[in-house]
Formats: structure tokens, sequence, C-alpha cells
């Protein structure tokens, strides 16, 4: 039997081209992505306006599934946590990040994380798979129609588990599809993708696409961000950096570098120091991140005259340099703290006492 077609894998123009295989009219797919992702249906019966014999053949063809709430985790802070499983069982989690007057759906790409940083809970899973367009695209829907926040999502983040340039044909659909109309139709200035820096990949998505770019750089030489992040022993900070150059910001837009303080590892002023001369002629922003300690973990939160201190170096040298304050850490919702487990698992447990997957 012929597995079904998700239409959310599907762009406007592919579920226009498949309707027309069923000898009706291409304008149907507009009214089933506004369903989709204006609505938030779940099911071919509830789209009322397709007439019920049109209903009854495109579901023999494709189905509209989304990921399944399992649970969600409120912080302190406001921050909510969606754990939710996939059509095969595996569980990926999500992030509401509460702002000023609106909130930031954080999404993830993979289930699990095959860059293997060292200072990511993700990563000590490995990766289990990628994502489709639909997994990605329904965490959307799924924050915007099964949360009393949905409404006030403004802004998406790439930066959920997962590398997104590691599953770049599944991503890039995913965001042509969130910012295309009918679709949710995001500006494409409100997405923005975070990588650990996969060159040449970084010069793909500037050809292809136009959103905001943010790359966790959290060193400024070889020999330090080698140890903590093994993609820079295949793409090394002279490649990555060269890449970034060329990245294509439309108008006044800047390029982001993530930089996750570490006590006693990347938090010295004379590495603040080095990391100025490293970004000379980059129009770029620092987003400074305290390390988010998570279980096991061989790192530490630098302390706040470190912190500040790294950041003088940088506004001294005339970066902009934002503190971003992490939001969720109490519930593994911060930075690099998202595993993708039920709270209380067995696996949760095995991590918490130090063991490798």
């Amino acid at each position: 039997m012929t597995e079904k077609t998700n239409l959310r894998n599907l762009t406007l123009r592919e579920i226009e081209n498949l309707i027309l295989s069923l000898g009706k009219e291409k304008y149907r797919a507009h009214q089933i992505m506004g369903w989709l992702y204006r609505q938030g249906a779940t099911s071919f019966s509830e789209m009322t306006t397709l007439a019920r014999d049109f209903r009854v053949g495109i579901s023999n063809l494709a189905g509209v599934g989304q990921p399944e709430m399992v649970k969600v985790r409120t912080s302190q802070d406001g921050t909510k946590k969606v754990l939710s499983r996939l059509e095969d069982g595996l569980l990926i989690e999500s992030v509401l990040i509460p702002g000023k007057n609106h909130w930031t759906a954080c999404l993830s790409t993979q289930a699990g994380c095959r860059m293997g940083c060292k200072f990511c809970f993700t990563g000590r899973q490995g990766l289990k798979r990628n994502l489709s367009p639909a997994e990605i695209t329904g965490q959307l829907t799924l924050l915007q129609f099964k949360t009393v926040e949905g409404p006030d999502i403004k802004s998406i983040v790439l930066m959920g588990m997962g590398e997104p340039l590691d599953n770049y044909a599944n991503v890039l659909k995913a965001i042509t599809i969130i910012t295309s109309d009918p679709g949710p139709n995001f500006s494409h200035r409100k997405v923005t993708l975070s990588t650990c820096g996969l060159a040449p990949l970084i010069g793909q998505l500037g050809k292809d696409i136009s959103i905001n770019l943010a790359v966790s750089l959290n060193a400024a030489d070889d020999k330090t961000r080698s140890a903590l992040m093994p993609v820079n022993k295949k793409y090394p900070l002279e490649m990555l950096l060269e890449a970034c150059r060329h990245y294509p910001m439309p108008g006044r837009r800047m390029l982001t570098f993530e930089y996750i303080l570490m006590a006693g590892i990347n938090d010295s002023p004379a590495d603040a120091e080095k990391l100025t001369r490293l970004l000379s002629g980059i129009h770029c922003k620092l987003n400074l991140i305290v390390f988010n300690e998570f279980p096991a973990s061989p790192f530490r939160a630098p302390r706040d005259k470190e912190v500040h201190t790294f950041q003088q170096v940088l506004h001294r040298n005339h970066y902009t340099a934002i503190l971003r304050a992490s939001k969720g850490s109490d519930i593994l919702a911060a930075c690099g703290q998202l595993s993708g487990m039920a709270e209380g698992s067995s696996t949760e447990k095995f991590m918490a006492g130090g063991g490798e997957l």
C-alpha cells in the first residue's frame, strides 16, 4: 500500500499539482493551505468549504497530520516547553519564549543532533533522524492553535533540537511554507536560523532564501572551538567567517554571532580581545549567553563579574554585544538544554547520571 503524502510537506505549487491530478481546480490549494495554516485544521472533515466528494477523494491520497502534544511545562519566567510525539513515536521539544508584547516560537529541525557540541544537552543523544517539513511546520501550528499564547507568536527561531543546515532540504522547504501566503505568511525578517557553522551551506542558504542568520561561535581560536565543537575541525574559523562575510543580510540587518560563556574556557578579557580582532570588518552583533547548566555537564557558568568584563571589552571595541537573558533554564528549555525526553523517563534519568547514549 502506497504511503499517503502529508500535505504539510508540500508547497502551494505542489498541492496545486496534486489537485490537478484529481481533475479539480487548482485554486482549492489556497483553501487547503488556509485551513491548515490559518485555521489550524488537522483533518479534512474540518475543511467545510470543500465539497464532501472532493474531501473524500483527496483523503485517499493525502493526510494532514501534525505532531501530537504530550506535555507542556511552564518556567518561572513564563517560558513554555512543549513535548510532542511524532507518528513513529519519537519525542521532540519546541519552546514558546515570552517577549515584551509577543511570543517567539523556537522550533526543532531534527530528533537529536549529530554535531556533538560538548556544551549541548541535545547533542549527547546523537542524531535519531531528520524532521520532515510537515514535522517542522506542524510544530508551529501546534503552538499557534493548541496554546493560549499561539495568536501572539510573531517570530520564529530555528534553534531547537538539531542543526538546521544538516537537514537542509527539509528546513528550506519548511521555511518556504512558513513564509508563504496562503501559508502562515511570516515575514522573512521574523525568521532566524541558528547554525553551528556548516560553512558551505551558509553560502547556499544565502542564495536560496533571505532570512536572519545566527552563528554559534563560542570561541575565538580554532583550538578552543574545535575542543568545544567538533564541526570546527572540518570547517575552521577562517572558512566559517569567509562564508559569513558573504551571507546577504538585506537592509540594515546584522549577522548575529552567539557566544556561550563558560567559566575558565572562553570568558577571559583576552578571549574578548581576540574575538574583537576575529570579527573585524563583519557587520554583526553578538549575543552573549551565560552557559545553561544541565545534568552531568562538565562546564559551569561564569560569575557576573567575568560576564560584565567580557561584555565591556566588546563595547569598548564598538561591538553591539547583548547579554541575552536565558529563558526557561529551570525546566531545561534554555539554549542547549533540549532533549526530547519525557520527564522522569529512564533515558532522562540515565543521562542525568552521566551515562552516554
